[in-house]
């Protein structure tokens, strides 16, 4: 009885080990922002209407790189959205890969307690951009055109479950 009670306990403790939350802006955190990504329909719809998507440079896609501030040296993640089926569609997230473009790509970052207040709706990204809490490269007329679903996407950083009190790797 007590190698049941022993092997249920350990199982228990190995399937929560499992299930522990990626770093936040790791690679594996960032495929479940893509995930997240295209479960909005605030991101998938809106940004195909106001042809935010289209500005891509006849590339294909546009892409979003992110990275905590505070983790000096630390590894940047990118989002990949391309148009399908009708929608902007999060085709890749994880490690960066792609050379950003500036006049269609976006650079994002803030320190880790900048970006949970953000992902918890505390404020939004003009109050963000405005204090500096955000700090943002990429074609900043396009982003001011877009500002509902910029919104949804650092609200997103909230939803997806990430450990912030450790660092992604380098």
């Amino acid at each position: 009885m007590k190698n049941v009670m022993w092997a249920g306990l350990v199982l228990a403790l190995v399937s929560s080990i499992g299930q522990a939350a990626p770093v936040m802006m790791a690679p594996d955190w960032a495929q479940e922002m893509c995930k997240a990504w295209n479960a909005d329909p605030v991101l998938t719809k809106d940004l195909v209407e106001s042809g935010w998507i289209k500005n891509d440079k006849k590339r294909g896609f546009k892409v979003m790189q992110i990275y905590r501030n505070d983790c000096e040296g630390s590894a940047r993640v990118e989002l990949r959205v391309s148009e399908k089926d009708g929608k902007t569609a999060c085709v890749y997230g994880g490690k960066a890969e792609t050379k950003l473009d500036s006049d269609i790509d976006y650079l994002m970052w803030a320190d880790t307690p900048r970006w949970i207040e953000m992902g918890k709706g505390e404020y939004g990204p003009m109050r963000a951009m405005f204090f500096q809490r955000l700090r943002f490269d990429g074609p900043m007329g396009e982003a001011m055109g877009n500002m509902g679903p910029f919104g949804n996407f650092l609200l997103l950083v909230g939803k997806v479950p990430g450990d912030a009190a450790s660092c992604p790797a380098k």
